[in-house]
């Protein structure tokens, strides 16, 4: 008999089949963001609970890029993986300048903002 490990891992996944349906832990909304983040290599990753404290969001997450160019692609990478992982369609705010561009997702809002303008000093304050 086959280790179910060798079972689940071969099973071919239908669209169709959700995650609690074929028992495989569903990724959140939040950890899509935050790999997102990670793996374009955004700075100063913070994250704010607001559940209970606020009706547009149940989490703020705040980062930084070292350029204008960074900070783009971050949120336009961000924008594309939402929207192929779970179908939602964010809206972007400040795209075009990209010294600051917020990403509205739902229950999770990301502002992404650029290094360049921002002194150290007031980047550690910020950030701690």
């Amino acid at each position: 008999m086959p280790y179910l490990e060798d079972t689940v891992l071969t099973r071919t996944v239908e669209a169709e089949d959700t995650a609690n349906t074929i028992n495989i832990p569903s990724m959140s909304l939040l950890d899509l963001v935050l790999n997102s983040l990670q793996d374009d290599k955004a700075e100063d990753i913070v994250t704010i609970d607001l559940k209970g404290k606020s009706s547009i969001a149940d989490h703020m997450v705040v980062a930084s890029g070292r350029s204008t160019r960074q900070v783009a692609a971050i949120t336009e990478k961000l924008h594309s993986r939402i929207k192929d992982t779970t179908g939602y369609i964010s809206k972007i705010e400040g795209k075009g300048a990209g010294d600051w561009v917020l990403l509205d997702a739902g229950d999770v809002i990301v502002h992404v903002l650029s290094l360049i303008h921002i002194s150290e000093p007031t980047r550690q304050e910020a950030i701690s």
